[in-house]
């Protein structure tokens, strides 16, 4: 039976769990130049409506290094854009491909597609939900703190995609989330939670802070929303991460932003180039996070 990965309740926390212990294995192999190629002889076609660095770049590297194949694909080069359905298409991809990724807007075109491919199909970014990303951050505390569970997070910014994956993702893993946002920007709808974790939605930035582990940002003005944009960082400005917010925090706490980063809008360069920061090691974990997905579905 076929398993997409739309959300990250798609999985479990014991499954959840052993892709971070696959994820460990793969950097390992990749650091020691050790070959391991599960997927020879597949193919992931890549779908993308919506630009990327990190997300195509890391599934394409994922997908030769396990030894298989990535096509890249925009709207415009699929007959999507000239009026062929979406069952249709998927029902022809499912007989090319052994798996797709789809980066978009619409979350309901993710769900569409998945619900008529015969192949699975990972979410690699939608307006609504992040859950790759989300993956790759909890798999990076792991590896900095040691363990997971009651760790707490400030996420501090607009209440976008990868605040709504953190939530859900949070609640999964038994972490403590605080949310930091005006009220207009909060996660809307708040997405149905499951899992022991404590998530909270503040409107203080220095009260989500407080005792934390881990202070989250990303940027202001996601993609397709570049008209809100002065009335943004005029909102969003008192939620800036810098120096002074860290220093709120736990003595050690630790700074990640999932990029890319407008340095001196929601985070200073002085934060993000400094000691707390492991922004650069998030963005590898990427790569090895979802090389364990890959090889997991595929």
């Amino acid at each position: 039976m076929k398993r997409d990965l739309l959300a990250i309740n798609d999985f479990n926390q014991e499954e959840i769990l052993g892709l971070f212990e696959k994820s460990v294995d793969l950097k390992e192999k990749r650091q020691k130049g050790i070959e391991h190629l599960p997927l020879k002889g597949k193919t992931l076609g890549m779908i993308f409506n919506k630009h990327s660095t990190r997300t195509r770049i890391s599934f394409e590297v994922g997908m030769f290094e396990l030894g298989g194949h990535a096509l890249f694909l925009t709207g415009d080069q699929l007959q999507l854009n000239r009026g062929e359905t979406l069952k249709d298409s998927a029902q022809v991809l499912s007989r090319y491909l052994n798996g797709i990724l789809i980066r978009t807007y619409d979350h309901n075109e993710v769900i569409a597609l998945a619900e008529n491919a015969t192949i699975p199909v990972i979410n690699g970014l939608t307006d609504l939900n992040h859950p790759v990303q989300i993956l790759a951050d909890i798999f990076t505390i792991k590896e900095k703190l040691g363990g997971i569970e009651g760790v707490k997070v400030a996420y501090v910014g607009d209440g976008n995609n990868v605040a709504y994956s953190w939530m859900m993702g949070a609640s999964l893993m038994g972490m403590h989330l605080a949310v930091a946002c005006p009220k207009s920007c909060q996660p809307d709808p708040v997405p149905q939670l499951c899992g022991n974790g404590k998530v909270e939605i503040v409107e203080d930035p220095f009260e989500a802070v407080q005792n934390a582990d881990i202070i989250y940002t990303d940027v202001w003005i996601s993609m397709g929303q570049e008209k809100d944009e002065e009335n943004k960082k005029k909102l969003l400005h008192p939620y800036q991460i810098n120096q002074k917010l860290v220093d709120a925090a736990k003595k050690d706490a630790l700074v990640m932003h999932c990029l890319p980063a407008h340095r001196e809008m929601e985070i200073t360069t002085e934060v993000l180039d400094g000691k707390h920061s492991i922004v650069f090691d998030q963005a590898e974990n990427r790569l090895h996070v979802q090389k364990a997905i890959l090889e997991a579905l595929l």
